[in-house]
C-alpha cells in the first residue's frame, strides 16, 4: 500500500511528482495528523492576543505592542530552537517548550483580564513567543529526512505551505469566534490547550524525527549557524517583508471591520486571504516547474508587492475581499519557493535552524507590521494599517533584486557557505 522513499525516487524520472506519490511516502501520516494538529494554535496567537488586550485596553495600538513582543520574542528564540533540534533531536525541544508556552500564555490572558499595567502584559508576551512550538519547520525537516534529494521536495514544501495556510484560515475564524460570541479571553486559552496537547502528540512521534548525528571530528563543521549561508539572509529579508503582510492585514482588518459595525466579518475576510494563499500553493505544487526557482521568487514577490500595494484604496468589505484574495494568493509561491531553495542552499545539518531563521522572519515581519499598523490606526483614518503590507513588500523587493545572485545554490559536491558543511554529488534532473 505505502510507497517508499526509493520508489519515490526511482519513479521520478518516469512520473510528475504529485500530491498523492507524496503521501504514499512510508511513515508521512504519523507526523502529518499530529504535526497539523500541533501547528493550529500558531495561526490563532496573534489575534487571540489582538482582540483579548483590545477589549481590556480599549486601544489597538496597545494590543499591536503586546502582539509584537510576543513576535520579536518568538523571532529571535525560534532559531536557537531550531540548532537545538538539530543537535538534540525534536522531542527534547519540544515537550518543555509546549509546558512553558501553555503556562505563559495563560499566564498572559489572567493579566490582561485583571487589568494588569502594560508592562505587566509584556512580560508575559516574551515567555509566551519564546516558547512557541516550532511545528513547521519540524514538519519540513522530517520530510527532508525522508525524501532527501528526491524531486519530491518541491512538491513537499507545497504541502506544507497549503497545510500552513489551511491553519490561517481555521485559526483567525476560530479565534475570533471564540473571542467575539464566547469570551475575549476565550481565543488565548484555547490557542495554549491545543499548544499543550498537540505538541505532545506531535512530540511522540519520535521514530520520524531526523536522526542526530552524534558529535565527532566534524561536529563544528556540521553545527555551523544556517545564518552563515548568504542566501539564508537573504530569503529572511524576503519572508520579512511576508510577515508584513500577515501583521498589517490582522490588526487592520479587525480595525476596518470594526468600523463599518461587522466585527464579526474579520474572520471572514481573513480567512478569505488565507484561502488564496491555500489555493494558490496547491496549484504550485502540482506544477512541473521548469523555472529556476530563484526566478519564480522575484516574478512571485514583484506581484505580491504590487497586489498588497492596492490593499489601502479599498473602501468597501467585497473589495477588500477580492483584493485580499489575490495578495493571498501572490505569498503561496513566495513561500513554497523559498523553502524549496533551502534544501539547496543549506546542507541537512542545519535545516532545521535555517526553517526556524524563515519562520522567525515572517514573525518578526508580522510583530513590527502589527505594531506600526495598530499605531497608524489609533492616529489616522480606519485602513491606514494597510500601508504597512506595501511598505514591507516594496522594501524586501528592492532588496531581492539586489541580491538576487546570492540564491543561486552552490555546485553539488562544493562546500557551502564559509565551512557551514558540503552535500555529496547527486543526479540533477
Amino acid at each position: 500500500m505505502a510507497s517508499t522513499v526509493t520508489t519515490s525516487k526511482d519513479s521520478a524520472a518516469t512520473s510528475r511528482p504529485g500530491y498523492g506519490q507524496l503521501l504514499r511516502t512510508r511513515g508521512a501520516w504519523t507526523f502529518l495528523l499530529p504535526g497539523f494538529a500541533a501547528r493550529q494554535p500558531f495561526a490563532m496567537l496573534t489575534l487571540s492576543i489582538v482582540l483579548l488586550v483590545q477589549h481590556t485596553t480599549g486601544s489597538y495600538g496597545a494590543a499591536g505592542a503586546v502582539a509584537a513582543v510576543t513576535g520579536v520574542s518568538m523571532a529571535l528564540f525560534a532559531p536557537y530552537s531550531g540548532r537545538l533540534a538539530d543537535r538534540h533531536g525534536q522531542r527534547a525541544v519540544l515537550v518543555p517548550g509546549v509546558l512553558v508556552h501553555t503556562l505563559s500564555a495563560l499566564a498572559l490572558t489572567a493579566l490582561a483580564l485583571g487589568d494588569a499595567p502594560l508592562w505587566a502584559l509584556f512580560a508575559a508576551a516574551v515567555p509566551t513567543g519564546a516558547s512557541v512550538p516550532q511545528i513547521g519547520p519540524m514538519v519540513r525537516a522530517r520530510w527532508g529526512a525522508k525524501l532527501k534529494d528526491s524531486p519530491l521536495m518541491t512538491t513537499a514544501a507545497a504541502f506544507e505551505s497549503v497545510t500552513d495556510e489551511f491553519t490561517f484560515v481555521v485559526g483567525p475564524l476560530l479565534a475570533t469566534a471564540l473571542c467575539t460570541a464566547v469570551d475575549p479571553a476565550a481565543g488565548l486559552v484555547t490557542e495554549a490547550a491545543l499548544t499543550l496537547v498537540g505538541g505532545l502528540l506531535f512530540a511522540a512521534r519520535r521514530s520520524t524525527q531526523p536522526t542526530v548525528a552524534a558529535d565527532g571530528g566534524h561536529a563544528r563543521v556540521r553545527h555551523a549557524s544556517a545564518l552563515r549561508v548568504p542566501g539564508v539572509r537573504v530569503l529572511i529579508v524576503a519572508f520579512l517583508g511576508i510577515g508584513s503582510v500577515f501583521g498589517g492585514m490582522q490588526v487592520s482588518l479587525a480595525a476596518f471591520t470594526e468600523s463599518i459595525g461587522e466585527p464579526g466579518l474579520n474572520g471572514v475576510l481573513y480567512g478569505v486571504f488565507a484561502a488564496g494563499n491555500m489555493l494558490s500553493g496547491i496549484a504550485c505544487g502540482a506544477i512541473a516547474w521548469k523555472t529556476a526557482p530563484q526566478r519564480r521568487l522575484v516574478v512571485g514577490y514583484a506581484a505580491l508587492a504590487l497586489t498588497a500595494s492596492a490593499l489601502w484604496t479599498a473602501q468597501s468589505a467585497p473589495l477588500l475581499a477580492g483584493l485580499g484574495l489575490l495578495v493571498g494568493m501572490c505569498i503561496a509561491p513566495a513561500l513554497i519557493t523559498g523553502y524549496t531553495l533551502v534544501e539547496d542552499l543549506v546542507p541537512a545539518g542545519a535545516r532545521t535552524e535555517a526553517f526556524t531563521w524563515l519562520t522567525g522572519a515572517v514573525a518578526l515581519g508580522q510583530a513590527a507590521a502589527v505594531t506600526i499598523a495598530g499605531q497608524l490606526e489609533d492616529r489616522l483614518w480606519g485602513g491606514a494599517g494597510f500601508l504597512v503590507p506595501m511598505g514591507g513588500t516594496v522594501l524586501a523587493l528592492a532588496t531581492l533584486l539586489a541580491l538576487r545572485s546570492r540564491l543561486a545554490p552552490a555546485p553539488r559536491g562544493r562546500t557551502v557557505a564559509r565551512g557551514v558543511g558540503h552535500r555529496s554529488p547527486v543526479a540533477v534532473d
